[in-house]
């Protein structure tokens, strides 16, 4: 592997300062080990500046870990995401200790962290689809975990995977499209693939141009409505999912959410503000 062949969003690297991984691959004043730290907020966004004003680049859930290369005085850390490989700026209090060990994940679009095992109780922090938790115990209708009481009903065990992950794609309707946003509360087309898959238990690239080049194998079928379900339908910067009937679910900034459109009559439109199908493919 040389230096040109790494992908600059994925490559935790600076002139002064890299990975130490990539020690004689690229060349930095300084390589460091890093820290493993856990997100231990709601979720942490992941910014290409440390600046608070600076483009929200993708979010970390709760419970994700990522390898700290270098902390600010200003608060803020330089990280490398361990679930997809991320680089970018996180505010440095988003984070903890990496010390205890997930063992199930948030199987549903959120839900809520109750300070003891009682619904009355008002929440301490609310959690997204795929946040790893550590349950420690179970008790009576909620889990006991490293940061409070979880309904028991709303988490999985990690390596249950969901059976149909277009339908895990579709429980995101309505929700508000995020340039960036990788939850339920926001989300754009890419996280939304990537979110849909991760809960089917397959590993998935952040955006869309690593989606188009990683995911499945091209499809030469062109006709909408003969697309299978589950296949991706690819733009330039965006992407979608075949939902089997001739419609597709996508996270957009035209409707500004997650929509279900017809696949022939969305391709026209987005062809005629000049941007083509580039590929379809499928897992």
């Amino acid at each position: 592997m040389t230096e040109t062949d790494l992908h600059p969003r994925l490559t935790a690297a600076r002139p002064d300062l890299a990975d130490s991984r990539l020690r004689g691959i690229v060349t930095a004043e300084r390589y460091v080990d890093g820290t493993v730290r856990r997100v231990v907020d709601g979720s942490a966004p992941l910014r290409r500046d440390p600046r608070p004003d600076s483009p929200l680049d993708t979010e970390l859930l709760h419970g994700e870990t990522v390898r700290v290369f270098e902390e600010t005085a200003e608060g803020w850390a330089w990280v490398k995401a361990d679930r997809d490989g991320y680089v970018g700026w996180c505010p440095a209090a988003a984070f903890g200790p990496a010390d205890a060990a997930a063992t199930h994940r948030v199987r549903v679009l959120r839900t809520f962290v109750y300070p003891g095992p009682a619904i009355k109780l008002p929440p301490v922090a609310m959690l997204s689809m795929n946040s790893p938790v550590a349950v420690s115990s179970i008790d009576g209708d909620f889990a006991r975990t490293d940061i409070g009481f979880v309904h028991a009903g709303h988490l999985v065990r990690l390596g249950d995977s969901e059976p149909d992950w277009v339908a895990v794609a579709d429980a995101f309707l309505g929700t508000p499209y995020l340039w960036g946003g990788r939850t339920s509360i926001g989300l754009d087309c890419s996280a939304l693939v990537q979110m849909a898959l991760t809960a089917a238990g397959i590993a998935c690239p952040r955006d869309t141009d690593m989606q188009e080049a990683g995911l499945g194998s091209p499809v030469g079928e062109r006709d909408p409505a003969r697309l299978e379900r589950g296949d991706l339908v690819f733009w330039k910067g965006h992407v979608a999912i075949a939902r089997g009937d001739g419609s597709m679910v996508h996270a957009n900034g035209q409707h500004m959410e997650t929509v279900i459109e017809d696949i022939a009559g969305a391709i026209s439109r987005i062809e005629a503000a000049g941007l083509p199908v580039t590929s379809i493919r499928r897992l």
